[in-house]
């Protein structure tokens, strides 16, 4: 009588395929490592794997973008209070009990603070860009897609203070010409830190978005692909009984013929 069935030298290759899969997936920690393993799993992980790279980028330049608008808005404030510090001095000098030595000595704090105005303008930059010299547009791509970027605007904004630049109270400025000048200034430096803290709004709620976008993502690619540990280890546990016992039985089949052929021979 001819005996059906897979032979066991079949099983034990089936077995230890099986053990090297489940050996695989415990050393990498995913049950998904290939196609071979679930072809329409491993597409989807590959969807969210570039997703959630793409996302981790964007992040990065939204970052590079706040960090722009932060730097240009820390250096209008500084600007603005040197700017307001002018103007105090300008009211000052126009107290007609000042003598020419006193008005003297208040257009060099002027011209210090018109030379700290200066420098804050060169100074103020990122990554080598100058950020308050040059009218503008740095344009960050905050998406993993096309279409998906905030753009952060800069202005000159030394061409806008040039009239405070040039206040002297000592050579023929009048107070009324220098309150204007500081006043003008002020309005401009007011839209110009309007316009970067509105970017930075937007910039950091989009920086919000991603990241939390990003978690759900990994999270999702997670559960498709991390293996169910206490799942993979009992498999192995029960695969490694099948195969004790496919050697059983491939011993005793070889017990066996070993006693035919003796019986033949």
């Amino acid at each position: 009588m001819k005996v059906s069935g897979e032979s066991p030298s079949s099983q034990l290759q089936q077995i230890q395929q099986k053990e090297d899969n489940l050996f695989e997936k415990l050393a990498s920690g995913k049950k998904v490592n290939s196609a071979l393993d679930d072809a329409a799993a491993q597409q989807i992980i590959d969807r969210l794997t570039t997703q959630v790279e793409g996302n981790r980028q964007a992040i990065n330049n939204v970052y590079d973008g706040i960090s722009v608008a932060q730097i240009a808005e820390g250096g209008l404030s500084t600007i603005n209070d040197d700017v307001n510090r002018i103007r105090e001095l300008t009211l000052q000098s126009g107290s007609g009990i000042l003598n020419d030595s006193d008005r003297r000595a208040i257009q060099s704090e002027i011209t210090q603070l018109q030379e700290n105005i200066v420098q804050s303008i060169e100074q103020t930059n990122f990554a080598g860009k100058s950020l308050l010299l040059d009218a503008g547009s740095h344009e960050f791509q905050t998406g993993a897609n096309a279409n998906q970027s905030i753009s952060v605007n800069t202005q000159d904004v030394a061409a806008q203070l040039n009239d405070v630049l040039t206040i002297d109270i000592t050579s023929g400025t009048s107070v009324e010409d220098a309150l204007n000048a500081a006043d003008s200034a002020l309005e401009s430096i007011g839209g110009a830190r309007g316009e970067f803290e509105a970017s930075l709004n937007r910039l950091e709620s989009t920086a919000r978005s991603l990241i939390k976008g990003n978690v759900s993502a990994a999270e999702a690619r997670s559960r498709i692909q991390s293996v169910d540990y206490a799942q993979a280890v009992s498999e192995r546990t029960i695969n490694d009984i099948r195969s004790q016992a496919s050697l059983t039985v491939q011993a005793q089949a070889n017990q066996q013929q070993s006693q035919v052929l003796s019986l033949l021979s």
